[in-house]
């Protein structure tokens, strides 16, 4: 495949024909838009082993593509997109394609402080990792430990954070200082299916599995610290909480049926494309429109997923240290989305145009200055969270100006894997990646030795790499560097 360097950390792949099988028989497509990616070259050598090329210039085949098909640093193989993708077409005629959002819909991290140092906390933190995994239930098929009814099923997907607000499980900050405020207001519950709400009903409030994680952090390095103050961050060896979780089987059940609808719509609108997985339609078609409020449903539920996990959080620390929530300063720096579309303006060809902009594993990144950021960050950008593995780091940044122009305002989701877990499974043996973590001062609390086997640091790609990827290019900056000291895997 022809990949041109064309700057520093930038690689692109020209517009070209693409030969692909479609029910049958070989058709020619085009791509409408090159590719960038965004990697030094140890990054790319990793990108390079398995379908991330092929996937995103798939991708570049959509209709009402717009600029560029992006994968970022810490892409890797995915369902029809490439995880680490970003994509943006045209709002009134451009495709929407739920594989761009993926089955995890909402997936996400949200980062809170304390006043806590890691000298108080040391010595605790295999009992704390008890009472945590004890208050929040991790899983595979793990239960939450709500009992709702679908009345107030649909008023938590209709209403995103707005329902743990008015039901105590949220304080007015949670809402500010979360993407989107954590409501995405074209939310229809009525077009859920029964099949999802009874996968749903009994899972609000629980972590999953996979690489999901609740994490408690240190703070490692501070790169900027006037910017780390406000955000709440003053010194080396703070401790701070990460919760990285979604939708759960509601947003699986969700793109396994928008999925169907899109791909039932396709011959209806006449469309192609080179990979079945990229089945999309038209924007402001019904389908689109459904799947929009369908997934929406799905990102309400992402978001009080990880809220109740936060509140949970805040007891636990509060049973644990015999301390007032407000006396621990356990408060949220801020909370994004990974897996999501959202109709945005950004600039192309020197014209502001409103576009789906599609992020498959992939961070929203906005620079200072912009509408959407809470005002209290306005001025520094939106906080960008960048976690890395349960045996590396995760990074606090902000947005930069670059990033809209580079990216549609998106960065890195994470360290990307660049192996599958089945893979991790044959290679390393979750007893003895626990042992060694615990020697190095991270305690390790799973379901399963096949869990952190899975999870595996070997697995991903080096994060702190992925992450200068992305600062080198002024998409974001950094601003703080966290260290496990304590994780919970689902």
């Amino acid at each position: 495949m022809n990949v041109n360097k064309v700057a520093d950390n930038i690689y692109e792949i020209p517009q070209k024909a693409l030969m692909a099988r479609v029910e049958g028989k070989i058709e020619k497509f085009q791509m409408n838009v090159p590719v960038r990616i965004y990697a030094n070259a140890y990054i790319l050598e990793k990108i390079k082993n398995d379908r991330t090329l092929d996937q995103i210039c798939n991708v570049a085949c959509l209709p009402g593509i717009q600029k560029h098909a992006i994968a970022l640093s810490d892409a890797h193989q995915g369902y029809g997109f490439c995880i680490g993708g970003v994509a943006g077409t045209d709002a009134e005629t451009g495709m929407i394609s739920p594989g761009g959002v993926g089955y995890d819909i909402n997936c996400g991290v949200r980062l809170l402080r304390t006043n806590l140092q890691f000298e108080e906390v040391k010595k605790s933190i295999p009992s704390l990792l008890n009472t945590i995994f004890h208050n929040i239930p991790s899983g595979l098929g793990s239960k939450g430990k709500l009992n709702i009814n679908y009345s107030e099923l649909d008023d938590v997907l209709d209403n995103g954070l707005n329902w743990a607000l008015d039901n105590d499980y949220a304080i007015k900050e949670d809402i500010e200082h979360c993407e989107e405020n954590g409501f995405l207001k074209n939310a229809d519950s009525t077009l859920i299916s029964q099949k999802a709400k009874q996968r749903a009903i009994k899972q609000l409030g629980s972590l999953g599995s996979g690489n999901h994680f609740l994490e408690i952090q240190k703070v490692d390095t501070i790169y900027n610290e006037s910017i780390a103050k406000k955000l709440g961050i003053f010194n080396k060896d703070q401790v701070t909480v990460m919760v990285h979780t979604g939708s759960r089987a509601l947003g699986h059940q969700v793109c396994t049926d928008s999925l169907r609808n899109v791909e039932q719509a396709m011959k209806k609108y006449k469309i192609k494309v080179p990979d079945r997985e990229l089945a999309c339609v038209p924007a402001n078609t019904p389908e689109a429109v459904k799947y929009l409020q369908s997934m929406a449903c799905a990102a309400n539920f992402g978001f009080n997923n990880r809220q109740l996990i936060t509140h949970w959080l805040r007891e636990s620390f509060q049973e644990h240290f015999k301390k007032s929530i407000d006396n621990l300063d356990f408060n949220l720096i801020y909370g994004v989305c990974h897996n999501i579309l959202k109709i945005e303006e950004h600039e192309v060809d020197g014209k502001k145009m409103k576009l789906n902009v599609h992020r498959k594993g992939a961070t929203r990144a906005f620079p200072p200055g912009h509408p959407d950021l809470p005002i209290d960050y306005k001025g520094i950008g939106q906080p960008a969270l960048i976690p890395g593995t349960m045996g590396s780091a995760s990074y606090l940044c902000v947005g930069r100006p670059k990033a809209m122009d580079l990216s549609f305002g998106s960065t890195a989701h994470g360290s990307g894997r660049v192996m599958s877990r089945s893979k991790a499974t044959k290679l390393y043996w979750g007893s003895k990646i626990k042992e060694d973590l615990n020697k190095r001062g991270i305690v390790v609390k799973a379901a399963s030795p096949k869990i952190i086997a899975e999870e595996a640091p070997g697995a991903y790609k080096d994060i702190d790499q992925v992450v200068q990827v992305s600062h080198d290019l002024g998409i974001v900056e950094k601003i703080v560097r966290l260290v496990p000291i304590g994780v919970v895997k689902g």
